[in-house]
């Protein structure tokens, strides 16, 4: 007999994540499912790397051994499924670890492996054929190469008899949809639903993010996270569904927490991509039906097209930093002071040395408002951190430039207090996004000795919507009085690659026109001008009537993204 509902808990909301929700989940939760969101385009190229040390390397080994190993008792106990997408670049390694650890406690759960994103394998003919056009340092190898698969395959395991599904690079959002695929029976065409679904599964993958972590209103709080409450799902077959969390837990599941992990890093509401299908997310709508509980409703959905989303990355160059305290009067001046002569010492005495020169550096001045750019109100700090960052050829030029760090602080001006955050040489992970034919991507099923192929549905070419996006209302009555934009408004950000993510949900409708009207693309362009690179980037706002919202994305605002960015 299906289910009416199907209770689902998010236990991780990516690597560095801790390791109580999966416990909190299981013990408080009654769920049905847990998921564990583990990667990023953070993550991905540090398991590549591991990969290139070690071929039995490349999945979260921590994850195995710390949140899988201390869960599995409950998860058998009260026969809740998991799902995770801990294998990175190398899930097949990661089901035996798992495999493992459940025979060394005695335990036999029926693990499925989904394969088939890794195409790493065929970078050569996506040189040939012109989908990969960045050009990797002459012999550096690609450290990952993966297509973002989607749902489908998730649920022919759940329906193959698996208790655990592991995955790669799956969308974070398919380890909610999945499931719900699996227990409602909802097809490839089903484009409404699975946007519902694929919402969830957004709502659900930052963790706590959506249940009071991050919170605009985080005062409110009871001022202690330790035992913060971890999302819950409880999802209908129409695609609705309750967000809560488990009982006795801190945190606040409500109409802003929730709204907030919306607005976060979907870009255009109206066309967010996945694999199964392109969502409209423009009129989603919050309603609080209970403490700590929050209904969804109003997602759309419409064709993803033929292709996949796939990401290489490969290592070029290497970054590292160092830190230090300077106290007392003019304390910032004597930061930048220091920072300067150091850099243009070591660009000096690397040429005499004939050393590959620095490739580029950053020096941020923290503690006297320099990120808020022509925003700053300088209060003359007394006690700043001087950030100092840079790249370089190898490892070595860092090894020579942090021996004359220290001439700062015996050389150069007062007021210098120790070193800290020294950090030692990573590489600079650079990355290149394409369109993939998902006809070219295979995706097998593993259970046991069962090998199940699943194909890809053929999708209607992927069309951006043609109606208008809709515009925010206009304020009936001239605004006559200035507020602080906190007081009307809950927000968020979020980062993909290189754009910056700016989400304002208004606290009430009638605040919406003003907000609006405030935050227009040529303002909040304005605001943020100290971060756009010689000047290129811009400013695209849109409006989501469904929460009384709006979005703002900055192009090219974040110094080249995660992997590389100095800031």
């Amino acid at each position: 007999m299906a289910k009416s509902t199907v209770r689902i808990g998010c236990a991780g909301a990516g690597y560095g994540d801790g390791m109580m929700a999966g416990t909190q989940l299981l013990r408080g939760g009654d769920l049905d499912y847990v998921m564990y969101d583990y990667l990023s385009e953070m993550y991905m190229p540090m398991a590549g790397r591991m990969r290139l040390q070690d071929t039995k390397a490349g999945f979260a080994a921590d994850w195995v051994e710390g949140q899988f190993a201390s869960i599995l008792p409950d998860l058998m106990e009260r026969k809740v499924k998991l799902i995770a997408n801990a294998g990175a670049v190398n899930a097949r390694a990661c089901v035996a670890a798992m495999q493992a650890v459940a025979s060394r406690m005695g335990l036999s759960p029926k693990i499925a492996l989904i394969e088939g994103d890794d195409i790493i394998a065929r970078a050569g003919d996506l040189r040939a054929e012109g989908n990969l056009n960045q050009t990797p340092p002459d012999g550096v190898p690609y450290t990952t190469l993966n297509a973002y698969i989607g749902a489908f395959p998730i649920a022919k395991a759940l329906a193959m008899g698996a208790d655990i599904v592991l995955t790669g690079r799956v969308v974070d959002s398919a380890l909610v949809l999945g499931p719900l695929i699996h227990e409602f029976g909802w097809k490839e065409d089903d484009y409404d639903r699975l946007s519902a679904g694929s919402l969830l599964g957004h709502l659900l993958e930052c963790g706590a993010q959506a249940t009071g972590g991050l919170f605009t209103d985080w005062h409110e709080l009871g001022g202690d996270f330790s035992n913060i409450g971890y999302p819950i799902a409880v999802c209908s077959a129409d695609g609705s569904a309750i967000i809560t969390k488990p009982d006795g837990t801190q945190g606040r599941v409500s109409v802003g927490t929730v709204a907030e992990q919306l607005l976060y890093e979907i870009g255009d509401p109206r066309a967010y991509r996945l694999p199964d299908v392109a969502c409209d997310f423009s009129d989603v709508q919050f309603e609080q039906v209970g403490p700590d509980q929050v209904r969804v409703t109003g997602a759309k959905g419409y064709s993803p097209g033929a292709d996949y989303k796939a990401i290489a990355t490969w290592d070029d160059g290497w970054r590292s930093g160092w830190g230090f305290f300077v106290r007392g009067p003019n304390a910032a001046a004597k930061a930048r002071t220091s920072a300067d002569s150091v850099l243009k010492r070591l660009g000096s005495m690397m040429r005499e040395r004939n050393m590959p020169q620095i490739r580029q550096s950053r020096v941020e001045i923290i503690g006297d408002d320099e990120s808020y750019g022509a925003q700053a109100r300088p209060s003359k700090a007394r006690e700043i951190l001087c950030r100092m960052m840079i790249e370089t050829d190898t490892p070595a030029e860092f090894a020579f430039a942090i021996r004359e760090f220290g001439t700062a602080s015996v050389s150069m001006t007062p007021g210098i207090a120790g070193s800290a955050l020294i950090s030692p040489p990573t590489p600079v992970a650079r990355l290149e996004s394409f369109m993939y034919p998902a006809t070219k991507v295979s995706v097998t099923v593993t259970l046991g000795d069962q090998v199940e192929k699943v194909g890809r549905f053929a999708h209607a070419p992927y069309a951006a919507p043609k109606s208008a996006a809709p515009q925010p209302p206009k304020a009936e009555r001239p605004a006559t009085s200035m507020r602080r934009l906190e007081e009307l408004a809950w927000a968020r950000s979020g980062d993909k690659g290189n754009i910056c993510n700016i989400g304002v949900i208004a606290r009430k409708p009638e605040y919406l026109p003003y907000i609006a009207a405030a935050l227009n693309e040529a303002s909040v362009a304005k605001i943020y001008a100290h971060m756009f690179e010689n000047n290129e980037g811009a400013a695209r706002g849109f409006y989501l009537p469904g929460c009384h919202a709006v979005i703002v994305l900055l192009d090219v605002a974040l110094d080249g993204g995660g992997g590389i960015s100095f800031r």
